[in-house]
């Protein structure tokens, strides 16, 4: 009506024409005739909704990283300029496929230059604090402990989960790593009880029964003269998750093998998205990897449903103890109801799918990293396989590990931290600033996000020496805190409140599989080995982890 009239207001007051032709010469302004049909002001509507839409994305894309990066650079932070409309994403991705095209030298632990290639190069062009594109978003690299502990201390609130990848971290797991603010608290307090290292102990005849499986394949597969070449990658992938079936779940590893399996697929499915410039809800496009990551989502969802209903059961019946996670998260779940008074449970059952689901992804997939890059390094320097073992038959023979034993593994510590600190599985986190924040002298508005590049600190000089690249597990004889110049630096659970409440799970079980195989076997590389770290949802070998065993 307000169109209309503005219209006929320009018409002459003393117009004798008729009222039909002055709303005929009114509708002719606005570009319409008489009889104008519906889908026509639908069209305009659209037309309007196009160009607010144009307006915003050229909004987010050209002016909002345009003012963004002159503010940062006012401040001295240096780093790459931004380019529209994809920032530094093409560079990302050519580094990236460049630097998994040639393997690396094999007794070479440098592998920054071939893990993270664009944070590697940029940390050398510009500084351990550089300012980055991931499309139109700013991404701070940080590779200085110090900054590093600060973002990750959280003391004030200033850093959350990144916003941006969220959504896909949630087609992973929704669990505990994606849960902010209260919620968070209260999961993280359900859950330590389920993670507390006596209640661990408890779950390490799982632990050995899956080792042992493993120990008896290996020896059923060795020829005449006691040696097989194993790629242990998958191996070790089998291992772990029949762990997480019978260790957190009290089920067979047939029971638990399809969630695996379909739980590493989204992972990877999940780093292609993360490699994505992300444009909002292009989640909902029906695209191959989309509709895929909801099917397998479906069935995972499905598969840990059954095993929860089957539990549920079991406890109403009394017919089991509860010694494993999910009857332990259970447990505690029900507690935590009673004494906040609440007749409903604090953990919905699909909070406890997405927990399960992490536990899935977390438990695998770390162990199996970290136990294949032990295996490759002690391969790559037999003298400290020797201190090892060593060590191992002392303290055990070729009795069945025991957790009091198991404490007294000095030297198996030291090799795991070395691997973890120079092979870490997570090479990087990620937060973001929720609002204003000064970190290093530097203002950050809302919205900036921060890459953590633990792996690049780890293979820093100025950190760790100039034998940074070198596998010294001796740095490790005095404990973490004493390992680095700048104490602490070792970062592979993460750090600070959000610290992986898993890291206690993987590091005995861990312990307990390459206890049992040194009491075992000799290994060393075999002539078919390519030594490739490569960036997938862990930091996984490209081509395998081919080892030769001998029976001792």
């Amino acid at each position: 009506m307000l169109s209309i009239h503005l219209a006929t207001s320009f018409l002459p007051h003393n117009s004798t024409e008729p009222d039909n032709r002055q709303a005929t010469t009114a509708m002719a302004i606005l570009g319409a005739s008489p009889a104008a049909p519906p889908w026509s002001l639908l069209c305009a509507l659209g037309a309007l909704v196009f160009l607010w839409w144009a307006w915003r994305a050229l909004e987010r894309t050209w002016f909002i990283p345009r003012r963004l990066g002159r503010a940062l650079r006012a401040q001295g932070l240096r780093g790459t300029a931004y380019r529209f409309p994809a920032g530094d994403m093409k560079e990302f991705i050519r580094l990236g496929a460049e630097a998994c095209s040639e393997p690396m030298p094999l007794q070479s632990h440098a592998i920054t230059p071939r893990a993270v290639p664009f944070d590697h190069s940029v940390i050398k062009q510009h500084g351990n604090v550089a300012v980055t594109w991931f499309g139109p978003e700013p991404r701070v690299i940080v590779n200085d402990p110090k900054l590093l502990r600060e973002i990750l201390a959280n003391k004030h609130g200033q850093f959350g989960k990144q916003r941006s990848t969220a959504w896909i971290e949630r087609l992973l797991a929704n669990g505990l790593t994606t849960h902010q603010g209260e919620k968070w608290v209260t999961h993280r307090r359900i859950i330590n009880h389920a993670f507390h290292l006596e209640k661990l102990k408890r779950m390490l005849p799982a632990f050995a029964a899956c080792s042992s499986e493993l120990i008896g394949r290996w020896e059923d597969s060795l020829g005449s003269d006691g040696v097989q070449e194993i790629d242990v990658w998958p191996e070790f992938q089998n291992l772990t998750g029949d762990v997480i079936s019978r260790a957190a779940f009290g089920s067979c590893f047939s029971e638990g093998r399809r969630i695996f399996q379909l739980q590493s697929e989204q992972a990877q499915n999940a780093v292609k998205m993360a490699n994505t410039m992300h444009i909002p809800g292009c989640s909902f496009l029906p695209t191959k990897l989309n509709r895929r990551m909801k099917t397998n989502r479906h069935e995972v969802e499905a598969l840990l449903k059954g095993i929860i209903t089957k539990r549920e059961k079991a406890m109403k019946e009394g017919l089991t103890n509860n010694d494993d996670l999910l009857g332990l998260l259970l447990e505690s779940n029900i507690k935590e109801s009673q004494e906040s008074g609440s007749a409903k449970p604090t953990m919905t059952t699909e909070d406890i799918i997405g927990e399960l689901k992490l536990f899935y992804f977390a438990g695998m997939e770390t162990t199996a990293v970290l136990l294949t890059w032990t295996m490759v390094v002690l391969s790559m320097h037999p003298e400290w396989q020797d201190r090892a073992r060593e060590e191992v038959l002392r303290v055990f023979g070729k009795n069945q590990p025991d957790s009091d034993g198991i404490n007294q593994l000095k030297v198996v510590t030291m090799i795991l931290n070395e691997v973890l600190r120079l092979y870490p599985p997570i090479l990087q986190l990620g937060r973001e600033t929720y609002q204003e924040t000064e970190l290093g002298g530097v203002r950050y508005p809302p919205g900036v996000t921060f890459a953590l590049s633990t792996v690049c600190i780890h293979h820093d000089p100025d950190v760790w020496g100039e034998d940074v690249d070198e596998f010294k597990p001796e740095r490790f004889m005095e404990g973490v805190s004493k390992a680095s110049k700048d104490a602490p630096a070792f970062f592979p659970f993460g750090w600070g409140p959000r610290i992986c409440v898993g890291q206690n799970f993987t590091l005995l079980e861990a312990k307990m599989g390459l206890t049992m195989i040194l009491q075992n076997f000799l290994f060393e590389l075999s002539p078919s080995y390519t030594h490739a770290p490569c960036p997938v949802s862990t930091l996984q070998p490209q081509y395998g982890a081919h080892i030769k065993l001998k029976k001792l």
